[in-house]
């Protein structure tokens, strides 16, 4: 018979559920997960510590979450289901003792131009619902304070079939309010276009008169401008009035090409529709450089930038529209909710309440309702996905969270790591994938995995307390109480550039010199303006090359070797080695295997079920034609080169028969900037925030900028990669080249030449330079509050 634990209410003996206290990972081998086994104790925090590539999110990401999210879905009705992400089973033996998974990743939050922080949480929503209520004069329903909604009118006769009889009702005007401005569609700015980018007048439609990326003569496009009736031969500065408006502004007409019905739209309607619907920050890179070149933004004429139409702005509550509050910083809109008295509505502006203070709390005050989602950080995005959990009163949930202290200042490392606490004591299980001593730190229990990346890594080097991980012989245990020293001597400038009254976001006015020929760190806390000052006054700037860890676009087809353009040498050396052609030699062209078309898997559809994935049996997941792999390069043929690390292929292509300097040089940067252990055909959708950057890197490094930005370099990196990251950084100063990094980590800004810390707060408390000098002048000042945290780091 069991006894009762110290837990037990008065009275209530202990139960067989209560033994229910580990979660059981048996067999794990997902990705590069060596069959591994490991208990996580429930209503704890574990942190999961281990090198770059380690496998830590394989174990928590693709195993733990994955699989209670699937067992989660499983529970709906299969039509239900058909309408959810299909989830494959992970490769693993067994999982005991899964609860619900809440994932909270680095994912940004969409390029919607049309999302906001205030709309991708329930802000919005709430304060529409508010005015809806409580505004004078009265406006409307919720929807009137939309900039999303346009007003729609309506009027005839409307038709109700009942019981066999058609019963018929005039509608004279019926008016469906929205808060959409008329004039911008709700975006907040209008675009211009400049014509002479968009067409070359001097020819005609069939010479290539349109200078817009994918609007060839050649296919479809030449025989619909046909079809509309323009006269393809005739140059456009001979085109009437008439002729030139339709070809620009047209709206939608059908027309019949070759017996087939097709639609003609002007071009710019049809741009504004494929193009300016996204944001630029999503757009491939040569889209982006003809919407830049050919499109100017400014703000809408009518509704000032604030995308909402007369009527919405008209209402007020205490002589603030709905604009004006979403313009508000949200710690100041926090403060004017809280004065508001309105018992007819309590509840909501208590619920509203809350909601800002929450942003206050995670250390996102100095945000904007309005501010545009796609322009959250990783970071940021990740704490405004926290929100909508601090105060729920659900328990015995699963939270996962991926490196939540990216992008925080180390001054607000501490209230991430209270929140985590916070979340433990809820009695939940968080479990932390982080690199950062201070987080670490916090943990009730340590899994460490390793001992290296890629193939040499995948198992458990160690499980256990903090201070086990200290006293064990890891990578991380090792490396845990590290501490960069400051330089005892700086590189002097070889420059300067010049940045003159920035006022991008929460700049003041800002004045300051970046020194160039020297690693200079930008640093401050979160929302203190280091990107505006950096993105906004020198990024675009000519020799500028800027390195943000945005996400690489490509399918689950691109892969390292695609992107950086390694693979056409390889293909090259394969064809010339074996007398074929190069295009043998990519999965993507004639080398595919024709059954799985070159994905390697077979995807099968079952309607309203899940999709099955399956390796496809005819080429063994290698993707490449059994003929193709009869050739090889230096005893190896092409599948067996995409499954090489980094590494390893350095080695292959740098002596013998497979030789290729092209290839090698290539190889050396991505080794170089610390990707080694990745293989040269991972698909790019499976890279981290920190592999993406550092892959862009790679790529970077052979354009001939003089000048490198690089935002958070040491996102995603183990403590020992950190070093290896600093000889990266010198190499290129002593190269050449000028450096400049927006950066939290203390070892980047103690190997600093020169730091530029903004501050002293954030956001309408930031936005000011603080101290510009050498690291040691920082430490010993210690006037910011980077200044105070790093002297703790070095120990001044």
């Amino acid at each position: 018979m069991s006894t009762s634990t110290m837990t037990d209410p008065p009275g209530l003996p202990s139960h067989t559920a209560d033994q229910h206290d580990l979660i059981r990972v048996q067999g794990a081998r997902e990705n590069n997960l060596k069959d591994i086994s490991v208990d996580i104790p429930k209503r704890r925090l574990t942190v999961f510590t281990g090198v770059s590539g380690s496998g830590k999110s394989s174990l928590v990401f693709a195993t733990i979450a994955a699989e209670s999210q699937r067992m989660i879905n499983e529970t709906y009705s299969a039509f239900v289901q058909g309408f959810m992400p299909t989830l494959a089973r992970p490769d693993v033996d067994r999982l005991e003792g899964l609860t619900t998974a809440i994932i909270v990743d680095q994912e940004r939050m969409g390029a919607n131009p049309r999302s906001t922080v205030g709309t991708a949480t329930d802000a919005n929503a709430m304060l529409r619902i508010l005015f809806s209520r409580c505004g004078s004069p009265y406006v409307g329903p919720p929807t009137a304070f939309s900039f999303n909604v346009p007003t729609r009118k309506a009027s005839g006769v409307m038709s109700t079939d009942k019981g066999g009889r058609v019963q018929k009702s005039v509608v004279k005007d019926a008016v469906y309010l929205g808060g959409m401005c008329p004039r911008c569609e709700g975006m907040g700015s209008v675009s211009d276009f400049d014509l002479t980018a968009l067409f070359d007048e001097t020819r005609s439609l069939g010479e290539g008169a349109l200078t817009i990326p994918g609007y060839s003569m050649d296919g479809w496009y030449g025989r619909i401008f046909s079809g509309a009736g323009f006269d393809i031969d005739k140059p456009l500065a001979r085109f009437t009035k008439k002729e030139l408006d339709d070809l620009l502004y047209k709206e939608p007409t059908k027309v019949k090409v070759e017996g087939i019905n097709l639609t003609f739209e002007g071009i710019i309607p049809k741009i504004q529709k494929s193009m300016l619907s996204k944001d630029v920050e999503a757009m491939q890179p040569h889209i982006r450089a003809f919407v830049e070149r050919a499109i100017t933004f400014q703000p809408c004429p009518e509704c000032h930038g604030t995308r909402l139409s007369p009527e919405a702005r008209s209402s007020t509550i205490r002589g603030k529209n709905i604009a004006e509050l979403c313009i508000m910083q949200i710690d100041e809109l926090a403060a004017w909710v809280r004065a508001l008295e309105e018992p007819s509505v309590a509840p909501l502006v208590k619920g509203l309440q809350h909601l800002l203070d929450s942003f206050a709390e995670i250390g996102l005050g100095y945000l904007s309702l309005d501010r545009p989602a796609g322009t959250l950080s990783g970071g940021e995005a990740q704490r405004t996905k926290m929100i909508r959990h601090l105060g729920s009163s659900l328990t015995d949930i699963t939270y996962v969270f991926d490196e939540p202290t990216i992008g925080l200042h180390p001054h607000d490392i501490q209230r991430m790591n209270g929140l985590l606490i916070q979340l433990r004591d809820k009695g939940n299980t968080v479990l932390v994938v982080e690199h950062k001593p201070e987080t670490i730190a916090i943990a009730d229990h340590v899994i460490d995995l390793g001992p290296g990346a890629g193939a040499q890594g995948g198992s458990v080097c160690f499980e256990g307390s903090v201070d086990g991980l200290r006293a064990s012989d890891t990578i991380t245990g090792r490396h845990l109480d590290d501490r960069a020293a400051v330089k005892a001597s700086v590189r002097r400038p070889t420059g300067i550039l010049e940045v003159h009254d920035a006022a991008t976001h929460n700049l003041q006015d800002v004045d300051v010199d970046v020194p160039l020929g020297v690693l200079c760190v930008v640093t401050g806390v979160a929302g203190s303006g280091k990107s505006s000052l950096i993105h906004g006054s020198i990024a675009g700037r000519e020799g500028v090359v800027v390195i943000d860890q945005g996400a690489i676009k490509g399918s689950r087809r691109s892969n390292p070797a695609t992107y950086t353009g390694l693979l056409e040498p390889i293909r090259k050396a394969f064809a010339k080695a074996n007398g074929v052609k190069p295009a043998l030699f990519s999965s993507n062209s004639e080398g595919a295997c024709p059954t799985c078309n070159g994905a390697g898997i077979i995807f099968t559809e079952l309607g309203v079920m899940a999709t099955v994935e399956s390796t496809c049996e005819d080429c063994e997941g290698r993707r490449f034609q059994a003929s193709v792999l009869e050739y090889t390069l230096g005893g190896r043929n092409i599948a067996e080169v995409l499954a090489m690390s980094m590494t390893e292929a350095e080695h292959f292509f740098s002596e013998g028969d497979a030789r290729t300097p092209a290839a090698h040089k290539i190889l050396d940067r991505l080794v170089d900037v610390g990707l080694g252990y990745l293989t040269l055909g991972q698909p790019l959708t499976t890279l981290s925030g920190g592999e993406r950057q550092r892959v862009k890197l790679a790529t970077q490094m052979a354009e001939k900028g003089d000048v490198y930005v690089l935002d958070e370099p040491t996102t995603g990196l183990h403590l020992a990669d950190v070093e290896n990251l600093l000889g990266l950084l010198d190499r290129l100063v002593d190269s050449g080249k000028s450096v400049l990094v927006i950066e939290h980590h203390q070892a980047v800004m103690a190997h600093a030449d020169w730091l530029i810390d903004l501050g002293p707060g954030a956001g309408n408390d930031g936005g000011r330079v603080v101290f510009e000098g050498t690291p040691a002048d920082l430490v010993a000042s210690k006037t910011t509050l980077t200044g105070e945290h790093l002297a703790a780091y070095v120990g001044s």
